[in-house]
Formats: C-alpha cells, structure tokens, sequence
C-alpha cells in the first residue's frame, strides 16, 4: 500500500529516511483531556529529522473554533521556516500511531501539496520495530514554497448546512457512536449533543487494525458500506473539531474516492448554533 500521496509503511520510511528531498513532520495533537504534551514528547524522542507541527499554532487564530486551517501565507511563513518547500516529499506521523497525522495531511493537500503521506501505524509501530530515534533538532535551511489553496477539499456551515438539508452529499461523521448518538459527553463545554441531521456515523477507530495501522481497501470500503453510506454521492467528513475527520478523508483517498471535503468546523461549530439542527439516536 506504500503510495507517497497517501500512506507509506515505516519500511519505506525507514528505507528513505537519508534521502534529501525528504522531510518528516511529527504531527502530534491531543484532546486537552488526555493531559499529554505533544511538543514535549516530540522534544524527547522523534523519528531522525523530523520537524514539529502544531496544529493549534498552524491555523487561523483569527477564528473562535479551534486549529482552523490557517491562512495560505501562514502557512507558507510557518513551513519555511521549518525549512520544507517545493520538491520536497513529506511524511507525517503522530504518536498515537493514527489520530492526528491525517489533519496535517489534509491541510497539506488544502494547499495544494500532492507529496506528502501519512506514516501507517505512526511513533508507536516506528519504535517497537527499533527503528532510530533522536532527541537532537534537526538543522533547518529556508526553502521557498508555493501553494495553491484547493477550496474544494473545504466545507463551511453553510455548505453543510445546504447538503444536509438537500441530501446531496453524504456527510460522514467520524465521533464515537455514543457521542453521534447523543448519549455521550462532548469534550468541549457548550456544545449541544448529537450530530448534523442526515449524516452517517463511522467511527475512525473502526478504520485501524489493533496495530494502529489502516486496515485494507476492501475493508475499508465494507466499513463505508455498513455504515450506509452511499459512495456514488461526494462525501462530506466531520468530527469534533476537524481532526478525525481527516482519517475518514484519508480512508476514502485509499479506496480511490477523491470526490469528498472536510467540514473543518465540524461540531464544535455546529454544536454551538442553537438555529442549526441536531438530530440524536443512530443513523
């Protein structure tokens, strides 16, 4: 399954890690509940050469809701300075294994970046094949990158709105099923409970095998499948606040469907709107 525009196993990483045009992000993000510190950890151990980005500071601090994705000068600055660019191929993992990676993936692809791949199973398969780590920054030279922002991969409120009133898209939401139900407790206070009227509920996790590693095409496109989700329809992902979601956008890349966007204010924006509809129970 090794495909540099999407996902790539830690033997391909591991068999161009010294390769110049290469550079690997640790993408590592965690909810505030979990009490772990991305940058912290990153600063103690990282796969040789990899660079740090936070997805909090990366984004539009302009917004209310939490790590939108940033102005396309933003992230220019931001990238150059950790000196990736142009004809450079990128690799991103986190160190959960799969739970944030694939937001800076998309936001990559936002930018109109094909290189660049997630690492199937992240820091944690990494590590337990003993493969090297390092606590040293690496030595970054600027590098000059250009991007053109594709405002297809996006979707607003009213954008979702729209879809979820008209059935047109299939919206997809990757919560956990008692948090898409209702049942659940939101992470963040003020939020309503439940999820965007119409839309399926695939849980991200259901995507990984027990190595943290994505599971098979045909697997993946049975799960899609299960879940009622009607794949000829153009796809629309949302979670909690435009993380997870990136896996399920990630998931339908792998199946071949490229047809999909990503609500990036998900239901921290749609959950705080007393006018827009909430639906609960299951799908």
């Amino acid at each position: 399954m090794d495909n540099p525009k999407t996902l790539v196993s830690t033997d391909w990483l591991a068999a161009h890690l010294n390769d110049p045009d290469l550079r690997v992000l640790d993408g590592s993000w965690f909810l505030p509940q979990m009490g772990r510190d991305a940058k912290a950890t990153y600063a103690a151990k990282h796969i040789p050469g990899a660079r740090f980005f936070d997805i909090d500071d990366i984004s539009d601090n302009r917004s209310q809701l939490p790590h939108m994705a940033p102005p396309t000068e933003k992230f220019i600055s931001r990238l150059r300075a950790m000196g990736v660019g142009d004809g450079h191929q990128v690799v991103i993992y986190d160190q959960l294994g799969i739970f944030s990676a694939p937001r800076v993936w998309w936001l990559f692809r936002l930018m109109g970046k094909t290189d660049v791949a997630v690492l199937d199973g992240g820091l944690p398969k990494w590590e337990a094949e003993g493969h090297p780590l390092e606590d040293m920054p690496p030595m970054v030279r600027d590098r000059h990158m250009t991007v053109q922002r594709q405002s297809g991969l996006v979707k607003d409120v009213t954008q979702v709105a729209h879809a979820s009133k008209l059935g047109d898209f299939e919206i997809i939401d990757a919560r956990p099923a008692d948090r898409f139900a209702g049942l659940g407790e939101e992470p963040r206070e003020g939020l309503r409970k439940g999820h965007i009227p119409g839309s399926r509920n695939l849980p991200f996790g259901q995507l990984l095998t027990a190595e943290g590693t994505f599971k098979s095409p045909d697997a993946i496109k049975a799960l899609f499948e299960k879940a009622n989700v009607d794949l000829s329809k153009p796809v629309i992902t949302t979670c909690g606040s435009g993380v997870s979601a990136a896996t399920l956008a990630l998931a339908l890349e792998l199946i071949g469907k490229t047809d999909w966007s990503l609500y990036d204010g998900s239901w921290s924006e749609w959950g705080m709107y007393n006018d827009l509809k909430v639906a609960t129970g299951e799908a």
